[in-house]
């Protein structure tokens, strides 16, 4: 699919509060509701029909679903019960456990809850079948409205639902999430911390409990305390092992909630506590500090209200952090930006958020084992400049996330493998070469490359410059992306997305008669011989001329000249405006394409006559032009083939667009370069 190309400039985090608005009728929530209600009807959303298509992609239903309203479920349907809380999400039989951990953490936060789900809905006087919900997606909050129809089998909810069979919030929520990754299917596995961050805005580490710092139980506590969203799980070494049950309770491959991590008096002295939720809501974990063990015991009841510790089937289970270090292999911690954070907050991040493209032919050069395309891929530069408080170096989080792979999973699309690498800074402007790449190693990296939709990672580096360079794996691999810089201290970003500029030698003036070379004398009795005594030639003409002598010239390959770049040669060329291209204007043109001409050899390395486009960078630069990602983009879009190649034909054209297009920009005095994107993109 054709990836346009996008403005990366830096920008700051998004604001809930300016929600857009996604359905397909250009109106709001509440305007959709009020129709409804003038009209006396209920909502049906026309963007996610209640049918087969919004369930699955892949397959049809094994049992007959039947879409109802909770009106039609139960006799007293109500949004919330008592308040939104874990106990009110229970995984039925769709394969997100890690979309319900997600929700189960978010409903600790009152006020991302509420950002999230509206908390003024409701089955009362003004219901008119019709909800919203908002998300976060790319630096950008959307607010989706569905209508309240539920897939059911026998009268009963299929997918998430509530303890309390009256209560309909988690339910709806899963739906519009569905919605907004394009049915309930696309929703099958996933990482919790996709949620976490879809659910906040907020940006993800991952932790292998096995290896975690040795001040974990405080990073964990730490990140309760500033109201992060915590998921945790155990690894499964075979698809066989997917959701077994471990003799102590616990389930492979699933997807729970840290909901409380606590230090507790027993016999004298501290244990160190941490709480777990399972969101099936039952299953829990039978070992010691398990609800009925033998360690409550010894703990007094004081204690045990202050850990709101209660022995019910809940899902939800206190253990022991040793223990829990054992048994558990994944942690994931959603860190939340400034804006969800109380002011109270005793710590907030620094946040600076780009956006960019990787696109085939021009800036998806794939990782540093490509090293003849990777120097393409964009460049983002990071200005350390405060250390953390009491320490010599700075700490950052960097985190690349592709877009909108989810949605496209009905389209055949799986997620990308994506890292990134980090290099120190050499000082110059501008885009850094193949060169650097060559003759450098990299600071620091993410820790692998995966499928993943983000890839994170902590740092600490020295305060400087630092170029961070975001990739697929594998090169001509396309999709849009974000990388975003949570850091301690304000730390500042550029894209080294090169300015327009334009470096053209003096216009070159035509030799005197009595000078001519022998060359312009061949010339010029090839021109008597065509165009007659008038020394003016046609675009056919040209076009016989300028291929009968590139055929000569013995280490060109290239294929002949068309016709259609004759007539755009005329259209730079001619200064008299008859249409012709006299042979005074010709022999300042051939000097031109002489030049063309050595620059195409020098960047076509294997001498087959045609150049990769991932090299049109360097050619466009060593003929006086400088462009950004996003013309550059473009000009690959129009002027390279399938196989990532362009021809001298091409590459004239191409000269030729950006040379007028330079002639007019001169003659107008435009401040703004970027409107060269007017020619060359036709």
């Amino acid at each position: 699919m054709p990836y346009l190309p996008q403005d990366s400039k830096p920008r700051p985090a998004a604001h809930p509060g300016g929600a857009r608005g996604t359905h397909s009728s250009g109106k709001g929530y509440e305007q959709l509701k009020q129709e409804c209600l003038r009209r006396g009807v209920l909502f049906e959303d026309p963007d996610f029909p209640a049918c087969n298509s919004s369930l699955f992609f892949s397959e049809n239903p094994a049992i007959p679903f039947v879409w109802k309203r909770p009106g039609d479920i139960v006799k007293d349907p109500k949004f919330i019960v008592g308040g939104a809380t874990r106990t009110d999400i229970c995984q039925g039989d769709l394969g997100d456990c890690w979309l319900l951990a997600a929700i189960a953490s978010l409903t600790l936060n009152e006020k991302t809850l509420a950002r999230v789900v509206p908390l003024d809905q409701n089955f009362g006087t003004d219901y008119a079948g019709i909800f919203h919900f908002q998300f976060w997606q790319h630096n950008e909050w959307l607010d989706v409205v569905i209508d309240d129809r539920l897939p059911t089998f026998k009268g009963r909810l299929v997918f998430l639902h509530s303890a309390e069979l009256n209560e309909f919030w988690s339910a709806l929520l899963e739906k519009a999430y569905a919605k907004l990754n394009g049915s309930y299917e696309s929703l099958k596995g996933g990482s919790t911390i996709e949620a976490m961050e879809d659910f906040t805005g907020g940006l993800g580490e991952t932790y292998d409990v096995k290896e975690a710092p040795d001040n974990f139980y405080e990073i964990l506590g730490k990140a309760l305390k500033r109201c992060s969203m915590v998921g945790c799980s155990i690894d499964t070494s075979s698809a066989a092992e997917s959701e077994a049950r471990t003799p102590f309770g616990l389930v492979k491959g699933h997807a729970y909630s840290v909901t409380g991590i606590e230090e507790v008096s027993y016999r004298g002295q501290q244990v160190q506590l941490i709480r777990i939720r399972n969101p099936w809501g039952q299953v829990e974990w039978n070992g010691p500090w398990s609800d009925n063990s033998a360690e409550w015991r010894s703990v007094s009841p004081s204690e045990q209200r202050r850990l709101s510790q209660a022995a019910r089937d809940d899902g939800e289970f206190w253990m022991k952090f040793e223990d829990f270090k054992v048994h558990f292999d994944k942690v994931e911690i959603c860190n939340l930006t400034p804006d969800a954070l109380e002011d109270s907050t005793a710590h907030k991040w620094e946040v600076a958020i780009h956006q960019g493209s990787w696109v085939r032919g021009a800036t998806a050069g794939g990782c540093r084992n490509f090293l003849e395309t990777f120097w393409t891929n964009p460049q983002i530069k990071l200005h350390l400049t405060e250390k953390d408080d009491g320490q010599d170096e700075c700490t950052f989080i960097a985190a690349l996330m592709q877009k909108g792979r989810r949605k496209l999973k009905k389209l055949g699309a799986e997620m990308l493998t994506i890292g990134y690498s980090i290099y120190e800074s050499p000082g110059t402007d501008g885009h850094l070469g193949k060169d650097f790449f060559r003759y450098h190693a990299s600071k620091a990296r993410s820790k692998t490359y995966i499928n993943l939709r983000e890839v994170s990672h902590r740092f600490k580096l020295p305060p400087g410059d630092y170029i961070l360079i975001p990739t697929t794996f594998e090169p001509h691999q396309e999709a849009d992306f974000c990388l975003r810089i949570f850091s301690e201290k304000k730390a500042i970003t550029e894209d080294l997305d090169e300015n327009v500029a334009i470096d053209l030698p003096e216009p070159l003036h035509p030799t005197p008669s009595p000078q001519e070379t022998e060359e312009e004398k061949q010339f010029r009795a090839l021109f008597e011989q065509i165009s007659g005594k008038d020394l003016a030639i046609s675009a056919e003409e040209l076009e016989y001329v300028l291929n009968a002598v590139l055929k000569k010239t013995k280490n060109i390959k290239f294929k002949n000249l068309s016709l259609i770049s004759c007539r755009n040669i005329i259209s730079l060329m001619d200064t008299s405006g008859h249409g012709k291209l006299e042979f005074s204007e010709f022999k300042v043109f051939w000097e031109k394409l002489k030049k063309w001409i050595s620059i195409f050899l020098q960047f076509d390395f294997d001498k087959s006559g045609s150049m990769s486009s991932y090299e049109l960078r360097g050619a466009l630069k060593a003929a006086g032009y400088q462009l950004n990602n996003y013309l550059l983009q473009l000009i690959v879009l129009r002027y390279s083939d399938e196989q990532f190649q362009i021809e001298f034909d091409d590459f004239l054209n191409c000269l030729i667009r950006l040379e007028n297009a330079s002639r007019v920009f001169q003659a107008l005095s435009v401040k703004n370069k970027e409107f060269i994107n007017l020619n060359i993109g036709e």
